[in-house]
């Protein structure tokens, strides 16, 4: 499943337990607190990752589910690369930290939000059913350096483009632009 895709189209059971297993904000998938070192097994876990409408996320087979803790995003974008499409256009590619590729664009939408303490942003890309990867700090500063400024009012907003889609990055007030 080298772009990510999950197993879905079922229904669930209707029986459910906790699972002691996390994913920590850095992507790694523990089990009782202890990390899971098998790749291969996060990666199977990862086809049967589920999120439900109230934001909570669940291993789900045919014959069971169970409840699992995410600190903050399933998985962590830790590469990037670009390249073209077939109509020529920009696109850039994700790999997330379970060697799952994701290029931005209509079905995966690159979204940022801020810390309301910090002000920090925390870049985020969909890569399926609305299972997001953290895009990691470095990849965050790569795509912030080929970010094009748009004048708004106030100041200046930076976008991204891939796919044909355009993905704004933040704004920097006018004070902070000169």
């Amino acid at each position: 499943m080298r772009t990510g895709e999950g197993l879905s189209g079922f229904d669930w059971p209707e029986t459910y337990r906790d699972f002691d297993i996390a994913i920590l904000r850095d992507g790694t998938w523990t089990y009782q607190g202890d990390p899971i070192r098998r790749h291969k097994l996060c990666q199977l876990f990862a086809t049967v990752l589920q999120r439900d409408d109230a934001g909570q996320y669940w291993l789900v087979t045919p014959g069971e589910r169970g409840r699992i803790t995410v600190e903050d995003a399933p998985f962590t974008a830790v590469e990037m690369r670009e390249d073209h499409d077939e109509q020529g256009r920009k696109t850039l590619s994700f790999r997330t930290n379970l060697d799952y590729w994701v290029t931005a664009g209509e079905d995966h939408a690159i979204r940022v939000t801020e810390n309301p303490e910090t002000g920090e942003p925390a870049p985020y890309i969909e890569v399926r059913d609305g299972l997001d990867a953290l895009i990691l700090r470095p990849i965050f500063y790569d795509l912030v350096a080929r970010a094009k400024e748009i004048p708004v009012s106030g100041g200046i907003a930076l976008e991204i483009e891939s796919a044909g889609s355009r993905f704004c990055l933040g704004r920097v007030p006018a004070a902070a632009a000169d």
